[in-house]
């Protein structure tokens, strides 16, 4: 290759290069201006918490239990006598309320009529046969007082002293003969034994019942009892038993089916520990139940919330706060994590009152803790409004 050719391959070369040189630099020059001046570090941004400012305060304590609303008495009623039943009352029927002694059947009493007047007919000849020996005794001590001997005779037949000791024997199995008699008469007429409902009627009329059948089913309806079993944490949240022989002790009742509610009182406690729950009862009752502005019928199962006494220095917070680990998480003043242990005394709906940790007594909880979180993690604390809050307490042990 001459000297010229390769001058002209250069040249061309050259002039090829130099419309790339100018866009590249038109595109740098872009860029440059594009680049913000003094540029600034980013900043650092933490996640947010909810937190809610407990401080700890004085909180009266409630037991919440479950029960099932029983009478006081139910009874299987029987019959006390056989025989054929002649009579039913037409409030002797299942749902129908009884007052005490009301006549509810009748069996035939002919047989037992006539075994009280037998049972009367031996009385009277035990009665003659007392009499004719009372003379007779009458006149052996007369005779004997006649006859010149002193003292008492060596014999008590003599005096006819067990002829008449058998007298008075036989009229007193008499009386007791008649006032049997009696009794299977008036057990011919079956009576409630005290205020009740009939629960089911077991005869019809007609029928014929042997001594010892089931006739009907009563309860009482004087009054409920309800036995709430209780642990033995909760029976430490409960004021001292001798409460109740100094004041009322109230329960609020309530179904487990609809939003009614109930009045009732502790009338005593269990002295022993049920074998198969391992716990005590506390007894409720409410009395005159079918009376009340919305009547309460056995059977019913039953929320009890029991006053508890007042508890001090405690941490009302939400119950969202507690972690599935049973702990709780605050934030510190350096918007720093902590984990602490939750000991869950009492609960309100939405809230659980807790034993702070030792040494504190005011703290953010955050309300809704994340599995994600660690202790020492840095976050953006957010206080949240106040939640609706609920006067009564229960247990959540």
């Amino acid at each position: 290759m001459n000297k010229t050719l390769k001058t002209l391959i250069i040249t061309a070369l050259v002039l090829a290069m130099i419309p790339l040189a100018i866009t590249y630099n038109k595109f740098a020059s872009a860029n440059r201006n594009l680049v913000p001046k003094n540029t600034k570090p980013a900043k650092v941004v933490y996640p947010e918490v909810g937190v809610w400012s407990v401080e700890a305060d004085n909180y009266q304590a409630s037991v919440t239990g479950f029960g099932e609303a029983q009478s006081k008495f139910q009874l299987t009623l029987v019959a006390e006598v056989s025989g054929k039943i002649i009579q039913l009352s037409d409030q002797f029927a299942s749902g129908f309320s009884v007052e005490n002694q009301a006549l509810l059947a009748k069996v035939d009493a002919t047989n037992y009529q006539q075994a009280l007047a037998t049972a009367k007919v031996n009385l009277a000849e035990a009665k003659l046969v007392l009499l004719e020996e009372e003379n007779q005794v009458a006149q052996a001590k007369l005779e004997w007082g006649q006859s010149g001997f002193e003292g008492t005779p060596d014999s008590a037949l003599v005096l006819r002293e067990p002829y008449l000791i058998a007298a008075q024997t036989k009229v007193e199995q008499a009386i007791s003969q008649v006032q049997v008699a009696q009794q299977d008469l008036e057990k011919t007429q079956v009576r409630a034994p005290f205020d009740a409902i009939i629960v089911n009627r077991n005869v019809q009329l007609g029928s014929y019942v042997q001594q010892g059948a089931e006739i009907a089913t009563l309860y009482s309806k004087d009054k409920l009892e309800i036995a709430i079993p209780l642990s033995a944490n909760e029976w430490r949240l409960l004021p001292n038993l001798e409460s109740l022989n100094t004041k009322p002790w109230l329960v609020t009742l309530s179904s487990q089916e609809n939003n009614q509610q109930w009045q009732a009182r502790v009338e005593r406690t269990t002295s022993h520990i049920d074998t198969s729950s391992r716990q005590r009862s506390i007894i409720v009752v409410v009395d005159n139940p079918l009376n009340q502005p919305q009547p309460l019928y056995p059977g019913t199962f039953v929320k009890a919330k029991i006053e508890g006494k007042t508890l001090t220095g405690l941490w009302k917070v939400p119950a969202s706060a507690i972690s599935q680990n049973n702990t709780l998480w605050l934030v510190d003043n350096k918007q720093v994590l902590k984990e602490v242990p939750a000991k869950v005394l009492f609960s309100a709906n939405q809230f659980s009152y807790v034993q702070p940790p030792e040494g504190e007594t005011s703290a953010d909880v955050v309300i809704r803790p994340l599995n994600t979180y660690l202790v020492g993690m840095r976050v953006t604390a957010i206080k949240e409004g106040a939640i609706k809050d609920d006067a009564s307490a229960e247990t959540a042990l």
